[in-house]
Formats: structure tokens, sequence, C-alpha cells
């Protein structure tokens, strides 16, 4: 009596191969959460590499590298980041101006859609394909669209 208790007790250990087990099958919390947890560190990475750019320029350039922003210039990425934001957009004056702005989101869009299918977790892949390499193959050669409507949208 008391085994069958605690066989209904058990929680089944999900399937990786199991198609019913998908990204929906997790809570609304824990999956932002493991994201964050995947990107936070390349975002991480990526400012530290600005930190070492900015250091290597100045070396090169026999100058000293900014140090207004912090001790160690940490918050450099920071103000590199909201500059880049805060820029006056600028575009030629012959330009289609739909074309012209819609070119980098398209650009943008199909780098994000190319995530579709990479795997975070064994149970967190957005695009389950059983061709998902030349899917992402196909998506990345689109991105040169971007750069063409950019360019013909400028007259």
């Amino acid at each position: 009596m008391q085994a069958a208790k605690m066989q209904k007790r058990r929680t089944k250990i999900p399937d990786p191969n199991d198609s019913t087990t998908n990204l929906k099958s997790k809570t609304y919390i824990v999956v932002p959460g493991e994201i964050l947890g995947l990107i936070l560190p390349l975002l991480l990475g990526v400012a530290f590499l600005v930190l070492a750019e900015h250091k290597v320029m100045a070396f090169v350039q026999r100058r000293k590298a900014p140090d207004v922003l912090g001790s160690f210039r940490l918050l450099q990425p920071l103000a590199d980041g909201s500059k880049l934001i805060l820029k006056e957009p600028i575009s030629p004056s012959s330009a289609n101006l739909s074309l012209f702005r819609m070119a980098p989101m398209a650009t943008f869009m199909l780098s994000l859609v190319a995530w579709a299918v990479v795997p975070f977790d064994y149970s967190m892949v957005l695009l389950d394909l059983n061709i998902g390499l030349l899917y992402l193959f196909a998506i990345s050669s689109l991105g040169v669209y971007g750069i063409i409507i950019a360019g013909w949208s400028s007259n």
C-alpha cells in the first residue's frame, strides 16, 4: 500500500525526445530567467571587449583611454550605448525615407528570426525543425537584402 502511494507522488521526468515537451510546458517565469541567464554573460563579455578595444586603440594611438566615467572605466560601455541610441538619424534628402528606414529593421528582424532554431535547452527551442541548419543558412543569406534596399532607396 505504501509503495502505491509513493508511486503516485513521483513526478514524471521530462523526456527530451518527447514531442509534447516544449517551450509552452514551462512556466512563464522560468523561461525568461533561463534565457537571461544565458544572454547576460554574453552581454557582459561584449561590454568587457568594448572596454578592451578602447584601451588597445588608446595604446596604438599613444593617448589616454577615456577615464571620465567611474573608476576603471566600468561605465564606458553604458555611455557608448546611450550615445549610439541618442544619435541624430541622418538620411539623404533624395532618399525614399520609408525604404531607407525599413532596411535596417528588416536586417535586424532577420537576425532575430535566425535564433528561432537555436536550442537554449533540450526543451527550449522555438522552432524544432529537422532542417534547422538549412533554415539558419537561408535566413542568414537574406540579410544582404537589407543592405541592397538601403543602397537602392538612397537614390
